[in-house]
């Protein structure tokens, strides 16, 4: 058995696995959980909000105060994405000898295409890699793109672990409709369109397309949904309903009584992949997504859904239709998922290095 503690932010806010960020600290934690290894994951959130929507925690995992945490008590010291890092740094942890720093996305030390950040932000997101860097064991990534972008401008000889989203093995099964009681098939885009605060300019590019999406989907009788957070101001509800957030375990209903998901992008994506791709697959949803992610190719193996040319909007509405009528294998795709792509298959990767380590 491992000891690890899981690092993400220090907000002051309740741990509430509504986002991709929080359920995959969630969801990567359980799963390293059940390897047999005690895991613990360091919050700031008040006791009171804790109390108030307490979240379970499984066997050999619990939530313990992020300003409380003795980091040479634990073997390991896992950090999520660059705030993750730099939480750890605020708390005085970086000198731990086996950090393992996980990042979403990998940036330049120069604006590049694919990658939606920019100017201040992503060269102060540049910093905090030279600091991973300096101050990691190992380093988990999403993508070989990922891989070659770090390696590139960063010089390196730490290890590299590629570590992509996954899904749970065990979902909810199908209780209640949650749809509002609308005609035509129910195309339903789930996830973090972003915000003023956090990639502005991906923001305006995914409600643009949605709204577009959702004139094309309209106009054939079907209506697009928005499940998830971010900023929807700019949001068309003439021709998207917004679902508004809902909670990881509520939110398989709405996959389960969906008739596509869907997937747009803020453009080609050099490294930062779609994880919303995983869990529609795992609900034997099928997926029509706009190409550019690195996991596009998950859609393809699975054989449910299609992949379009990134921009052609038109086309990707003339197959969310075809793709709502058709006769799809979904026991393949769901097996599919369950062979590669579960947050237990994830923590394989992690379970692999402790053995070598800590044997």
């Amino acid at each position: 058995m491992v000891k690890i503690v899981t690092v993400y932010n220090d907000w002051r806010r309740r741990f509430d696995p509504t986002d991709m960020s929080y359920i995959r600290w969630l969801k990567i934690s359980e799963a390293l959980a059940r390897r047999g290894h005690q895991v613990d994951i360091a919050t700031n959130e008040l006791r009171w909000l804790a109390r108030r929507a307490p979240i379970p925690m499984a066997k050999n995992l619990r939530r313990v105060s992020l300003a409380s945490v003795r980091w040479n008590d634990y073997d390991v010291v896992k950090t999520l994405f660059h705030i993750g890092f730099d939480t750890l740094e605020t708390y005085g942890g970086c000198e731990h000898p086996f950090i393992i720093s996980k990042l979403g996305s990998v940036v330049a030390p120069y604006d590049r295409e694919g990658i939606y950040f920019y100017g201040k932000a992503r060269a102060k997101l540049f910093d905090v890699q030279k600091k991973i860097n300096d101050a990691s064991r190992y380093i988990t990534l999403l993508s070989r793109p990922a891989e070659a972008l770090w390696r590139e401008y960063i010089d390196t000889h730490k290890e590299i672990l590629i570590v992509p989203g996954g899904v749970d093995a065990d979902i909810s099964q199908p209780r209640r409709d949650p749809f509002p009681k609308q005609m035509g098939k129910r195309c339903l885009f789930a996830g973090n369109i972003y915000g003023q605060n956090s990639q502005p300019e991906a923001n305006r590019v995914l409600v643009t397309k949605l709204n577009q999406l959702g004139r094309l989907l309209t106009d054939r009788g079907s209506r697009l949904y928005l499940l998830g957070s971010g900023d929807v101001s700019g949001l068309d509800r003439d021709c998207v309903t917004y679902l508004g957030a809902a909670p990881y375990n509520e939110s398989w209903d709405y996959f389960h009584y969906a008739d596509v998901g869907i997937v747009v992008s803020a453009g080609v994506h050099h490294n930062n992949e779609s994880s919303k791709i995983y869990h529609y697959l795992r609900a034997g949803l099928p997926v029509v997504s706009e190409a550019g992610f690195p996991n596009d190719d998950v859609i393809v193996e699975a054989r449910l859904g299609f992949v379009v040319d990134n921009g052609n909007l038109e086309l990707m509405a003339k197959k969310v239709e075809e793709a709502a009528h058709k006769e799809w294998d979904c026991y393949h795709a769901v097996n599919y998922i369950l062979n590669k792509h579960t947050w237990d298959k994830r923590a394989d990767v992690y379970d692999n290095v402790f053995k070598d380590h800590f044997a």
